[in-house]
């Protein structure tokens, strides 16, 4: 990948892989961003604007070792999506601990991993983003995936958290609630359960992976926008 002028800034998905991570890093780079598209098996090819980097968000020594080599390749970092995550649903009486512990992993320590260390030059550079890609599950819970809606309602309280942390440092930390997506995560749905969820939106739709990464795309250009919650469907919400 050519390195390209330092005014580019940069933006670190991860999950890059994914429908929604794919659609991310193809907004980005459309955009002129530099991307730094992180998964667990990226692609061996590389575009003009995207970089593949192999990344387990759960391991402190592969996010770390990430963040220094685009530190040291661009000497900035703008934006982190921690947009990876993992599902493993039962109900509570039969999830075992390792079905509860790998959501979490990926879900809510894989965020507070990748965030800790790009705060490292953001601090430095007293400018960022931190986007978290929660779920509706933090708010109204899910059947089947107690362990999800724990991870994604334990991902807002960080993400409020450090929004407090860090805003004095000119760093915003938002997350965004995408909405039921056409992606992997959801392609083991019957078409009746994805009728179901449509019929519970507003608009009696399902929301884009097009679309989510457009706002996502306007949401890190904002300069007074930290600490809240996003929700990009029209899901009518238990509370606000």
């Amino acid at each position: 990948m050519p390195d390209l002028s330092p005014s580019e800034p940069v933006v670190l998905i991860t999950g890059a892989s994914g429908g929604l991570g794919k659609a991310l890093v193809a907004e980005f780079a459309e955009q002129g961003w530099r991307v730094v598209a992180a998964s667990r098996k990226p692609p061996d090819s590389e575009g003009n604007q995207v970089w593949p980097v192999a990344l387990d968000v759960t391991s402190r020594q592969q996010a770390e070792s990430v963040v220094e080599q685009i530190t040291k390749r661009w000497q900035r970092i703008d934006v982190l999506i921690n947009n990876a995550g993992a599902i493993a649903d039962a109900p509570v009486w039969e999830m075992d601990d390792q079905q509860f512990e790998k959501v979490l992993a990926v879900n809510l320590k894989g965020p507070f991993i990748c965030s800790q260390m790009v705060l490292r030059p953001m601090l430095r550079q007293r400018d960022g983003h931190i986007v978290n890609i929660s779920s509706f599950s933090c708010r109204a819970g899910a059947r089947g995936q107690a362990n999800y809606a724990a991870a994604k309602a334990g991902l807002f309280g960080l993400t409020t958290s450090l929004a407090q942390e860090v805003g004095s440092r000119n760093i915003r930390v938002n997350a965004v609630l995408p909405g039921v997506l056409p992606t992997g995560m959801t392609s083991h749905l019957k078409p009746e359960q994805l009728e179901e969820f449509a019929n519970a939106n507003a608009l009696k739709r399902i929301n884009s992976v097009d679309e989510v990464a457009r706002f996502i795309a306007f949401l890190v250009t904002t300069r007074n926008i930290s600490g809240q919650l996003f929700q990009l469907d029209s899901r009518i919400s238990p509370w606000t």
